[in-house]
């Protein structure tokens, strides 16, 4: 397994993780909506990521509906104590399958308290707030509530999800923040999510690790950058791996903040994405790559 990285380094509670992750976002059905098609498959697929090292789990209550919390407590409760499993409020589906976005405070209480019921925890250790663009909620209020949730001893760490620099640098006005999850990869550096908005994750990069960040990529191989995928392929091709294995090296290598999440519904993926952390590049690789 990987080095390890650790969340929230400066506070009372530190979290040290191994730096490949798992994001549990892809054992729901089709479109992110329903049971997985094979659970019993989905089941083994968190025993084996925990078993292999895995002490890191990216959920969310708005996965499946609720899915993703229910597979990881039938598969993993009671949780071996160095295990995380990082949570994310700011969404909820419809029975359309559409994602609502919402950041009113009692809304964001409401999914903090389904999380912990479906987790089966008294406390979450780590809690992004998914930023809704051009909201009718300021920022600072919804901030403020994930603050004040967490002195209610609900939530440990408070992170945020789907950031600009700009709103980055002003939840660092609010308080503490221990992580930053946003879409971000090889080929995918600058984000467009609803109305066009662009996250512009390539420049929250530099803030996190200037502040000791960890910074938490998602979807890192969808494509962005013209003809990035060109090398990745290339060099994949050199070393004898996969492009996605590539990816997730290249993340692993590009700085000490990240901390991959890469998921998947099969057990023989999941064994790929783990020997990833033993891909070396050297810095003539990670030259070529640009």
């Amino acid at each position: 397994m990987s080095p390890t990285l650790t969340i929230a380094p400066h506070s009372a509670a530190p979290l040290t993780v191994n730096r490949l992750g798992f994001g549990a976002m892809r054992l729901t059905g089709p479109g992110v909506w329903g049971e997985p098609a094979d659970r019993p498959q989905a089941l083994k697929i968190l025993h084996a990521a925990v078993a292999d090292g895995v002490n890191f789990l990216d959920t969310a209550d708005f996965y499946g509906l609720d899915v993703t919390n229910r597979l990881i407590a039938e598969a993993l409760y009671p949780y071996p104590k160095d295990l995380v499993i990082c949570t994310k409020v700011g969404g909820a589906r419809q029975p359309d399958k559409s994602l609502v976005l919402f950041a009113r405070p009692e809304e964001l209480r409401i999914s903090i308290e389904n999380n912990l019921r479906t987790l089966r925890q008294e406390q979450i250790q780590l809690v992004h707030f998914r930023v809704m663009p051009h909201g009718e909620v300021p920022f600072a209020e919804s901030m403020g509530a994930m603050y004040e949730l967490q002195r209610e001893g609900k939530i440990q760490h408070v992170g945020v999800s789907n950031v600009t620099p700009a709103e980055l640098e002003a939840a660092l006005q609010l308080g503490q923040v221990a992580s930053v999850e946003n879409m971000y990869g090889y080929a995918q550096r600058t984000t467009l999510h609803e109305g066009h908005r662009e996250t512009r994750s390539g420049e929250v990069l530099p803030l996190c690790e200037q502040h000791g960040i960890p910074f938490i990529p998602f979807f890192s191989l969808v494509h962005g950058l013209p003809n990035a995928n060109d090398k990745l392929a290339e060099l994949a091709r050199q070393k004898g791996v996969t492009v996605a294995q590539l990816n997730i090296a290249w993340l692993l290598h590009k700085s000490p903040v990240l901390l991959p999440i890469p998921g998947t519904s099969s057990l023989a993926h999941l064994r790929e994405n783990l020997a990833a952390a033993d891909i070396q590049l050297s810095a003539e690789d990670m030259a070529y790559l640009g």
